[in-house]
Order: structure tokens, then sequence, then C-alpha cells
């Protein structure tokens, strides 16, 4: 036996007895139901949690697979993939059909599971109807299409950022249990789902870089420490996204920092961040070796670092399976609706200092500041300047999101049509300009590390190949932008969409991330300095604002004059105290959109008009720099051709 195969059977060894452990002590398993009622049987209840292990370790295989063309491409022969980069894709092929077969065996075990019918009592129609009909199902049956596209996409794959976009595929794919799960099920639903899905996506591709650097760049040292060295970075961006997004998750699911000790929830989840730590100690023992050159250490704190995330893994699927604190204790619409308690009546105290945890908000802020931070201190060690006024829209920005989404506004936008105006409006048209004068692409094109290899890309390079594509090109066309930023409007509002939206979390959820993408998209056209593809001059810049604004000013009137309340059926279900009159409310929110909503059209206005100055200012300059380099040329010429016209005027 190879030492890679016993590194492996004690990264699995690791991983199952994690798995076992927390599933015998922390009541995964539960006891054997009495005489007379139904019970899915024992052997359910041990294979059901080892199916959703392997369904993960094989997409991590996946994953780790698709990296590999990412972390060993060099400049010779372009992006095209070659040596170990193209026996990794040929895995995908065979692992990702692997990957969707377990992951149906999951949902007959799923089903088994739910129903209380023993696997071998299990009739065909009754799981087809599980998974048609109910959401875990569906989402194992999305979950194995997605694998088996991975399959398709990996035959077609042949250069590293074909391998790049399958990946993205790949991580999509551990995307629909995430929905269903615990999370799902849990308070705070939108916070602890996208919490839960970024923390899986971090455990994947932080996991799967491992397997890349372990298994199939083991036998090539020289190709390893690149590797390395390039997964360096990433890995610490993966164990931040995990340490905070596992926090933020479990604090949700436990109500209290007590729980920790006092449940045994609590007490997984306390290995699980010893198990980190020791992860993070031995990913710093990996860099030290790296800068020392130490490849042999490389491979072996990698092959401890594997079997220490494994472990982990094994112990969130046991942590899956065993009853949190924190459950589905609504007594209310209201309640399973919000995902929490009713907000009392609105006060400017309650408006302004109020609290309600959001996941859309909580990951734009904590990531947003965090990158942008990260990259001025990365200018800065290397000598370079940031204007610090880019660096204070920025994050005066994210405080306005903030706001919107969990502080006060965004804690009445959940049960008020006028609180949620107020907020679509700061997430699609204040902080957006906020942001946007930030400049993130410029900081990124300039803070991003280029490429390592003679001829080759780096993050650099890539984003900067991303932004001259066609989809870019489409998406920043003038035209298109504004219709995105103000079709939605009348699409959302007026189709019955938005009723639809408020009553699902990710709805609500969506909207936010819709209006604050819709909003910096618009901005960008208009006040950005990207390097965008199509970039208008001012003039065009002016027109498009002016044409936008009556659209914008007609659609509040029209919310105003709605003799229909927006969303009716959605705030009659929650039967609140306070604002009861619906239709007076929307009154409310059409006039708050349309008097606030001038403002922030009024200062880009004004911002535009200065970016207009300054501009014709900077060309005045450079042209004068010319001029007196040489002699006014340009002038001369110029007199000389109206002299010329003079003189055939005179002949004639």
């Amino acid at each position: 036996m190879t030492q890679r195969a016993r590194i492996a059977g004690g990264v699995l060894a690791s991983a199952l007895l994690a798995l076992v452990l927390m599933l015998a002590l922390g009541g995964g398993i539960p006891a054997r139901a009495p005489i007379g009622l139904p019970d899915p049987g024992r052997f359910t209840a041990w294979a059901l949690p080892i199916a959703t292990f392997t369904v993960i370790a094989l997409g991590v295989l996946v994953v780790g697979s698709l990296l590999v063309p990412m972390l060993t491409v060099t400049g010779e022969g372009g992006d095209d993939i070659r040596g170990r980069a193209v026996r990794a894709i040929a895995a995908v092929r065979r692992l990702a059909p692997v990957w969707a077969l377990v992951a149906l065996l999951e949902l007959v075990l799923t089903y088994s599971d739910q129903f209380a019918v023993p696997v071998w009592q299990a009739r065909p129609g009754d799981v087809y109807g599980f998974a048609v009909q109910v959401d875990q199902g569906r989402a194992l049956v999305v979950q194995a299409l997605l694998a088996l596209a991975v399959a398709v996409a990996a035959r077609y794959v042949t250069r590293a950022p074909e391998a790049g976009w399958v990946l993205v595929l790949a991580l999509a794919a551990f995307a629909p249990p995430v929905l269903t799960g615990h999370a799902a099920s849990s308070g705070s639903h939108d916070t602890a789902i996208i919490s839960l899905l970024l923390h899986v996506a971090a455990v994947a591709v932080w996991l799967g870089g491992l397997v890349a650097l372990w298994w199939y760049l083991g036998e090539r040292p020289r190709t390893q420490q690149v590797a390395a060295r390039r997964f360096s970075a990433l890995a610490a961006w993966c164990f931040g996204v995990v340490a905070v997004s596992g926090l933020i998750n479990a604090l949700v699911r436990l109500g209290g920092l007590s729980e920790f000790v006092t449940t045994d929830y609590g007490r997984g989840v306390l290995v699980k961040v010893a198990l980190l730590a020791l992860i993070a100690l031995l990913a710093r023992r990996v860099r030290s070796a790296l800068i020392g050159g130490g490849l042999r250490s490389v491979a072996l704190i990698t092959g401890a670092e594997l079997a220490a995330m494994s472990a982990a893994v094994g112990l969130g699927v046991a942590l899956s399976r065993t009853p949190p604190p924190v459950g589905t204790v609504y007594t209310s619409v209201a309640e399973d609706l919000l995902g929490g308690p009713l907000p009392p009546a609105p006060t400017v105290g309650r408006l302004l200092w109020s609290f309600t945890p959001s996941g859309v908000g909580l990951a734009v802020v904590l990531l947003g500041g965090a990158a942008y931070l990260a990259g001025v201190v990365h200018l800065r060690r290397q000598g370079d300047t940031w204007p610090i006024g880019r660096t204070i829209a920025w994050f005066v920005g994210l405080l306005t999101v903030g706001y919107a989404t969990f502080g006060g506004l965004g804690t009445y936008s959940h049960v008020m049509f006028s609180a949620h105006m107020a907020s679509h409006m700061v997430l699609s048209m204040v902080a957006p300009i906020l942001l946007v004068l930030g400049a993130p692409v410029n900081l990124a094109l300039r803070a991003l590390p280029g490429t390592d290899a003679d001829g080759g890309r780096g993050p650099r390079q890539w984003l900067a190949a991303v932004l001259r594509t066609r989809y870019v090109r489409f998406l920043t066309h003038p035209v298109v932008a504004a219709l995105i930023f103000v079709g939605s409007l009348y699409g959302i509002y007026f189709s019955g969409a938005f009723e639809g939206l408020m009553e699902s979390h990710l709805g609500h959820a969506f909207m936010e991330v819709h209006f604050l993408l819709a909003g910096c998209l618009y901005f960008e056209v208009l006040v950005g300095d990207s390097p965008l593809p199509h970039r208008i001059g001012h003039f065009a810049r002016l027109g498009l604002l002016l044409v936008v604004m009556p659209f914008h000013a007609f659609f509040a009137i029209a919310v105003m004059n709605s003799e229909t309340a927006i969303g009716g059926r959605y705030y009659s279900l929650l039967d609140r105290p306070y604002a009861t009159d619906l239709l007076h409310d929307q009154f409310v929110g059409g006039s708050l959109t349309w008097a606030a909503g001038e403002v922030p059209m009024v200062l880009v206005l004004f911002v535009l008009l200065g970016q207009w100055y300054l501009s014709d200012s900077r060309e005045a300059r450079r042209y004068d720099r010319k001029a007196d380099r040489d002699q006014g040329a340009d002038l001369e010429a110029y007199n000389r051709m109206f002299a010329a016209l003079a003189e055939r005027d005179d002949a004639r």
C-alpha cells in the first residue's frame, strides 16, 4: 500500500469516526419507535447520514479536480490544460455521474426517513411523488441533475477558464439540499440559509484545493509548490468565510451563548471550532514550509489538514441530523412568514436602532468591507496610494446597505409596504451611488495579484478578461442597464410577483440582491469609471439620466394612485395591529419613492456635471502640455486650414 493510499484511508477513517461519534452522542440516531408505530429502521438511520457524507465527499473531489487546471496553468500554451490537469478533468467526467447516482440514493433514504418506511418497503410511485412534490426530494433531484450537467460540461473543457465556469456549476450543486435542511427550519431563515450556503461553498473550495494539492500534484514537487502558493491566498479567504459564517449559523440555531455548553448541538459546534483552530495552525505550517522550500513537509502537513477538514465535514453531517435547540416554534402565521416575532409598532427610535439579522445584508457588509480593506492595505504595503474619498464612499455605502437590510429600516421592510419602498429606494438609489464612487473594480484591478508565469494569466488578468466578455458588454450597455433599473420596478410590483416573493424568505433576499445589483449596474454606467466595454460620453450620460427620471416618477405616482393594495394578501396574513389601512400605507410608500427618490437623482446630476467639468479640465491641460511641446503645431495647422479655405473663396 502506497503512502498516499494510507493517508487516504486515514482521512476517510477520521471523517467516519467523527460522523459516528456525533450521531451516537448527539442524538442524531433516534431511538427505536414503540411497537405499533411506523419506523424506517436502523438501516435508514445509519445509511442516510453516510450517504449524505458520500455525496459531499464526491462533490469535493469534483471541485478539487476542477481546481487543478487553475492551480497549474502556465504561460506555455496560453490557458490550455495539459499534463495532470487533463487527468483531473477526465476524473470529473467519471466522478460527477457517481455523484448524481449517490444523490438519488440519498433521495430514497430521505423518503424512508421522512415517511418512516423501511427502504425495502418503499414503492417507486411513492418515491417519485416525494421527488416531485416535497421540497427535500426536489432539492436532491436538482442536485443530481446539476451533477450530471457538470459531467456533460466537463467533456468540453480544454482551457482553464472553461474549468472555472464548470467549477461554478459544481459549487451550485451543493446549494439545493442546504435550502431544505435545518437552516430552512430555524429562526432568521434567510440568515441561516445564506450563511450556510457561504459556509458550504467555502468548505468545498478549501477541501477541494487540498485534494488537488495532495492527490493530483503530490508526485510533482515543483508544480505542487507553485500550486500551493496560488492556493494559499484563496485558502486564507476560505478560512475567514468558514469561521464567520459558521459562527453566525451556530448563533442562529442555538439562540444563546450558554447553549454552546448546555446542548449536544452546541458541544458539537465547539468541537468543530477546535478542529478549525487545528486546521488554521496546520495551514500556517504549510505557509512556513513553502517559504522554507520544504516540499516534503508540505505534503505531510496538507495530508493532516485534509484529515482534520474531513473530520469537520463528518461532524457537520452529523450536526445536520442532530436537532438544534432553535427550531420551528412559531405560534402564528406572521411569525412563520417573518421567521421571527412581529416587530412592535414603529417609532423613530425603533426605525433608527432596531436590528434583525439579514443574510444578504450581513454577507454584503462583511465580505464587501473585508475585501475592500484588504485591497487598500495591499496597495499601501506596496507603497501605492488609494484615494481616501473613495474608501469613505465605499464604507458609507456599506452602512446604508446594512441599515436597509438588518437595521431599523430593514426590520420594518418585511412588515410595512412604506418601509419596504424606503428600503428599496436606499438599496437601489442611495447605496449604489456610494458604492460605485468607491470604485471597487478599479481597486481590484490594482490590488489583485498578476500572473506568476511568463505569458500566463493571474486573477488580475482574469478579471480584466471577464470585463471584456460579451455578457458584460451586453449587461453594461447603457440601454440595457437603464431597462433593468426601471423595468424591474414595473415588472415586480405590477405583475403580482411581489406578493409571491414576499411570502418566501429567499424571495425577499432575491429582491434585496436584485435592487442592489441593478442600482450598481445603472449608476456604474452613469458615474462610474471602471474599464467597461461601453463607456459613453458625459453628454450621453446626462441624457440617459434625464430619460430615466420621469419613468421612476411615473412609477411612484402609479403606486400612490393604485386602488389595489400591492401584496395585499401577504400583509393581510401578517395581521399587524398597526398601519392597518393598507392603501394608506401604500400611498405613503409611493410618496416616499417619489419625494425622496428624486434626491439621489439630483445628486447624480451634480456628480455627473462635476465629472464632466474635471474631464474637460484634464483634456485642456493635456492639450496645453502638448502645445508647449510642439510650439502649438495643432493650432498653426488649424489656422492654415482656414487660411486655405479663405484663399479658395477669394479665387472663386
